[in-house]
């Protein structure tokens, strides 16, 4: 059980279908370059991650399974991971119940109890990456509750480096800022309004 915190600085803007083939086109990205993983979502019933802008996923991607809880900070995101079993995952899609101490105690630091924790879906995402300048290029295209979208992101260490390089590829390729929600919220914020 490998268990590990940092912080995520990331820059995404929404794209249109148009504009996310003209960026695999502009990089060069052909479609065995493309990969496939899904994110498994929890919350509680009455949304308590959501309200604390924090979020609680398991990552399938290449029969590996990650725990990812991410939480606020204010250089970006905070996030604990923990590598799962394809047993240990099974069971906490099985019974939306994960009993994993450090993740229980942050739960708990947020007055959210573990046990009211439940499984609320998957979102599948066909993905690109390419390291770019000092970070992480990634496009997605994701698929979820009978939508789906497409999303650039970029992924940095330094946060005024990385905003120079993503503000002038947009602005290189035409594309017009927009201001983007990440995955977990336009995923919760489906499920809402479906309920």
């Amino acid at each position: 059980m490998s268990q590990n915190q940092n912080i995520e600085i990331e820059f995404k803007n929404i794209l249109t279908k148009e504009e996310y083939a003209a960026l695999l086109a502009h990089f060069h990205i052909k479609e065995e370059d493309l990969f496939e993983q899904e994110n498994h979502y929890f919350d509680t019933s009455n949304f308590a991650l959501k309200a604390n802008h924090s979020a609680l996923r398991i990552r399938q991607k290449n029969g590996e399974y990650e725990l990812t809880l991410k939480q606020p900070h204010p250089d970006g995101l905070l996030e604990t991971n923990k590598v799962l079993s394809k047993e240990e995952s099974d069971t906490i899609f099985r019974t939306g119940k994960i009993k994993d101490e450090q993740i229980s105690r942050l739960l708990e630091k947020m007055n959210i109890d573990p046990a009211a924790i439940l499984y609320f879906g998957s979102l599948r995402t066909v993905r690109a990456e390419k390291t770019i300048g000092n970070g992480l290029l990634v496009l997605d295209h994701s698929f979820y509750l009978k939508k789906e979208d497409y999303e650039l992101e970029y992924e940095v260490s330094n946060r005024e480096e990385g905003e120079i390089y993503f503000t002038e590829l947009l602005s290189t390729l035409k594309i017009p800022v927009r201001k983007t929600k990440n995955k977990v919220r336009r995923f919760y914020e489906e499920k809402y309004k479906q309920k």
